[in-house]
């Protein structure tokens, strides 16, 4: 039961170095000759580096390099961090982060952006959300970025989580709970730094007291 509360608190109300070879060997699956594209993280903590899993989750993370990109993060607070679970983040009614509707918005409804790996355009829908992506098993191990949901099909759109200890309830492919929230990037370098984000003051609703702003997302290697 308690773990099924902790799923809950990653549901977004409106919509809602471990490189890749070492990742596909440690899953006995067969590795990727592509290098992966690295978003730098710069949060009024300090920075942070996550290996964006373009090779295995494309539409996940094009959506992610594409809101990056385009500045979409740039102010936004963490509206949600937790001891011993995770940090969320991602929702641009944060940009106030007194706001009650934190985590509740995403993406402007109807917008598109351009699968990396295939070519192919993909809208967002009339909640700015994306179509689910379940197919690589990754699971949300310690430092793994994961896509929020609203518990609903196709219904992620700007919001993730970094986990900080291994949630394999959060697994789309676990049956232990109905969240199903896919992995779609690991931190890869100032994991610490999140160590000390979800373990900072928050009030009764998770957010903490004193913002914690992210600055910019840099990605490289595209």
């Amino acid at each position: 039961m308690f773990r099924f509360a902790l799923a809950l608190l990653l549901a977004t109300g409106a919509s809602a170095f471990a490189p890749s070879g070492a990742r596909g060997a440690r899953r006995g699956r067969m590795t990727t000759m592509m290098a992966n594209p690295i978003a730098t993280c710069t949060t009024s903590k300090g920075e942070f580096k996550i290996e964006l899993f373009l090779d295995e989750m494309p539409i996940t993370a094009s959506n992610f390099i594409d809101l990056a990109q385009t500045g979409f993060y740039n102010g936004l607070s963490f509206h949600r961090v937790i001891p011993k679970f995770m940090a969320q983040f991602g929702c641009p009614n944060s940009i106030d982060p007194t706001s009650m509707i934190a985590g509740t918005g995403g993406p402007v409804p109807g917008t598109s952006y351009k699968n990396l790996v295939s070519g192919d355009v993909i809208s967002r829908d009339s909640g700015g959300n994306i179509p689910d992506e379940f197919t690589a098993k990754i699971s949300n191990e310690p430092g793994t970025l994961s896509m929020a949901n609203t518990g609903m099909p196709n219904s992620g759109g700007s919001q993730f989580f970094i986990n900080v200890v291994h949630n394999s309830f959060l697994d789309w492919f676990d049956n232990q709970t109905p969240s199903k929230h896919p992995v779609f990037g690991k931190v890869v370098e100032g994991m610490d730094i999140l160590e000390s984000i979800v373990v900072v003051p928050t009030d009764p609703r998770d957010k903490p007291v004193e913002p914690v702003i992210m600055e910019t997302i840099e990605i490289s290697g595209l």
